[in-house]
């Protein structure tokens, strides 16, 4: 790692910065420190913060980030902690500061269909307000408790992205506290904006290495009437995969397009203790459409359904009701930890690759399991190409895991590069994907995403060591 030179939070900068705050139970430090601050959710990536202040406004953080600045001592923001890339872990130690109490929501605007929230807010209390005002945030992440700032930090996707696009499509403006501690504001309520360098699209993605979010401006829709699913066996999964591309070409799309094996839906039946509705086959589909007529849906689903018969599905399973879906999307929210519980630890790849190459994608995934002696399961989003795969550790030594792991890594990101894809489609890079995104890119984009970097944060105090930096 190359050589900067920090400060060391000592019992004169605690009393400082508590000075500025305000509230010594909003400041944690030493043994008051709990484990899991020291990573995220997938684990494999560890480092402790010396100090956690938790603030409760722009102000506050813009008092400790002019703090650090004046002391270079590092600075990670934190949400929930639910990444899977290290992105929210203290590489250089310093301070963490955890957004969670920026909780409120600050103003629902129906006549510019906007929301305006702090960093804090969960997702699923932000889709439930929404839809109390019938109104409808699309993103739509498989983990439902991560914060919006963390979302707007990696720019997260979901399952919804088919339709409707990711969370950038869907932030209009933007509060952000500087690394200097200025507060300034990218974006707003506009619907269009020509107005010189897009810098509110530049922070949405930066995994909080040139900002810290303090306040969103997010874009609404009035709310879809009316959703059925429909759950699809194929005889195999490439008979599956291969229909996606069909279903798109369409032009009836669906909301959400995933695919799934049985093995997965087993492990998630295992978990939830709970039967999947269906158990006939191998591999399925399984589509979502919304709109704001019976009529409307059907039509766009009669559609697809007759062209997935043709293409050799089982069968098509329509799950028209509130509990049979419930109990389909449960089982597939339910994917990621479900595996998690089948072995003694994993690591993952959100590589994205084209849609015409999923199928290439994901029998490759299938082939390599004995070249490099481990299980892999996966599991995505066919409909826009962003395919999940887990290694599993189970029983192997650490040494032969990271042996085993590293070239499994390898192969999946270099099978990526072949197909025209890229390194993460909605988890971000982090800490753990960064040698990987090196050698996706050229020289020059590397360099350049260095270069913005060092023109938000001179003295690389904020959340350093991460995407880009060595």
């Amino acid at each position: 790692m190359p050589n900067w030179t920090y400060h060391t939070i000592d019992e004169n900068d605690v009393l400082n910065l508590r000075a500025l705050i305000g509230e010594e139970q909003r400041m944690l430090w030493k043994e008051q420190i709990s484990e899991d601050y020291s990573h995220d959710e997938l684990g494999g990536t560890s480092s402790w913060p010396e100090l956690v202040i938790k603030p409760v406004s722009a102000n506050e953080v813009s008092a400790v980030m002019k703090y650090a600045y004046e002391h270079s001592i590092p600075v990670t923001a934190r949400g929930s902690g639910t990444g899977l890339v290290g992105s929210c872990v203290p590489m250089e130690h310093g301070i963490i500061l955890d957004l969670s109490l920026m909780n409120n929501i600050l103003e629902l605007d129906e006549e510019n269909l906007t929301l305006t929230v702090e960093p804090g807010v969960l997702l699923m209390d932000l889709t439930a307000f929404v839809e109390d005002h019938d109104l409808f945030y699309p993103p739509d992440p498989g983990e439902k408790s991560a914060t919006i700032g963390g979302n707007i930090s990696t720019n997260a996707g979901g399952m919804r992205a088919v339709k409707y696009g990711v969370t950038r499509d869907f932030v209009r403006g933007l509060e952000v506290v500087l690394p200097n501690g200025d507060i300034v504001e990218f974006g707003g309520k506009v619907v269009k904006n020509s107005s010189g360098y897009d810098l509110k699209d530049l922070i949405i993605g930066s995994e909080g290495t040139l900002g810290i979010v303090t306040k969103a401006i997010l874009k609404l829709l009035p709310l879809p009437k009316k959703t059925i699913s429909l759950l699809i066996p194929f005889p195999s999964l490439e008979k599956a995969i291969q229909t996606v591309p069909k279903i798109i070409k369409s032009k009836a799309i669906p909301t959400a397009i995933e695919f799934m094996q049985k093995e997965v839906i087993e492990d998630a039946e295992e978990y939830l203790g709970k039967a999947f509705p269906d158990h006939q086959s191998e591999a399925y589909l399984l589509l979502k459409f919304d709109g704001n007529s019976q009529d409307e849906i059907e039509r766009a689903y009669a559609k697809v359904a007759d062209l997935c018969l043709e293409e050799g599905a089982l069968d098509v399973l329509i799950s028209d009701t509130a509990e049979r879906d419930e109990s389909i999307w449960k089982a597939r929210g339910a994917f990621l930890e479900a595996i998690k519980g089948s072995t003694t630890y994993m690591d993952e790849v959100d590589m994205v690759v084209p849609r015409s190459y999923v199928n290439d994608m994901v029998e490759y995934l299938h082939s390599i399991q004995r070249e490099v002696g481990l299980r892999i399961k996966s599991f995505g989003h066919a409909g826009d190409g962003n395919l999940h795969a887990y290694m599993l550790k189970d029983n192997l030594s650490d040494e032969e895991w990271e042996k085993r792991l590293n070239k499994a890594m390898d192969l999946i990101y270099a099978k990526a590069r072949e197909l025209n894809g890229q390194v993460s489609g909605e988890h971000g890079i982090g800490y753990a994907k960064k040698m990987y995104l090196k050698e996706s890119l050229a020289k020059d984009n590397i360099d350049l995403m260095n270069g913005i970097k060092q023109v938000f944060d001179a003295k690389n105090i904020l959340n350093p060591h991460k995407i880009a930096q060595l």
